[in-house]
């Protein structure tokens, strides 16, 4: 086995420990609970949780999806969001190699997932989680290389620009069109993608909006999950991206 696979392999190890990190955030930040203290501990009985309890994918599996003390069922979201944040840092890091900036792209996804799943749950995004992915992608390259000034300036000219279509939409329709935590993950977007792959990944997160819009009717559907799969695609495919830009433009 070479030391690029062992890279790999410890890659989707670290994701796994932080997506079980990011359970306890999905968990606890919208209730306003401290993320640190107390510690684990069964949401329906509240004992605390032994170390053996705690270790990502396989305790679930272990114990069968139920505590072990009270024997309620554990929520599967835990092994889910372990096993899709292991799987996406494993793809970052085959994407981007071993570069000093992979943990910080890789910790933006990380809170984006977690973004994701509390949309979801609360239709609500927390400004902490929200700011913490947009500074991990500042600090991060972007995929064309810029520098972290130019990386500020599009992430401030993206969520700028979005606050200015939301604001205007707004006047029009006389309604909130769109929400602060949106405007925030645009920045987060432009720092990651830059320009122009961010105007792709916004559009292609509309598109993947459209149609559980349609089996919604008249239930919210979260939009950051949305933006949040997007800028990973682009993220991921941005050769692609290019090729498809240059079509639109060229053809």
């Amino acid at each position: 086995m070479d030391a690029m696979t062992l890279y790999a392999i410890l890659a989707a190890l670290v994701g796994l420990l932080v997506g079980s990190f990011l359970n306890v955030v999905i968990y606890r930040v919208p209730l306003g609970e401290n993320i640190a203290f107390p510690a684990s501990h069964c949401t329906s009985c509240n004992h605390p949780l032994k170390w053996y309890h705690n270790i990502p994918l396989f305790s679930w599996l272990f114990l069968g999806g139920k505590c072990a003390f009270c024997g309620e069922p554990i929520s599967r979201q835990y092994p889910i969001v372990e096993f899709i944040n292991a799987l996406i840092w494993l793809m970052l890091f085959i994407k981007v190699g071993p570069v000093w900036w992979f943990p910080f792209v890789a910790a933006s996804f990380s809170a984006l997932l977690a973004l994701s799943m509390i949309d979801f749950k609360y239709f609500a995004v927390p400004d902490s989680v929200n700011f913490f992915a947009l500074g991990a992608a500042l600090i991060s390259p972007a995929l064309l290389h810029m520098d972290m000034s130019n990386s500020i300036a599009q992430a401030l000219m993206a969520a700028g620009g979005l606050w200015l279509i939301g604001f205007i939409v707004s006047k029009v329709a006389r309604k909130e069109a769109m929400g602060s935590a949106d405007v925030i993950v645009a920045g987060t977007m432009a720092a990651l993608l830059g320009f122009p792959n961010f105007f792709i990944a916004l559009f292609l997160s509309a598109i993947l909006a459209i149609f559980p819009s349609l089996f919604a009717k008249d239930t919210m559907v979260p939009f950051v999950p949305f933006l949040a799969l997007a800028t990973l695609i682009v993220y991921l495919f941005d050769a692609q991206a290019a090729q498809l830009i240059h079509w639109i433009i060229y053809r």
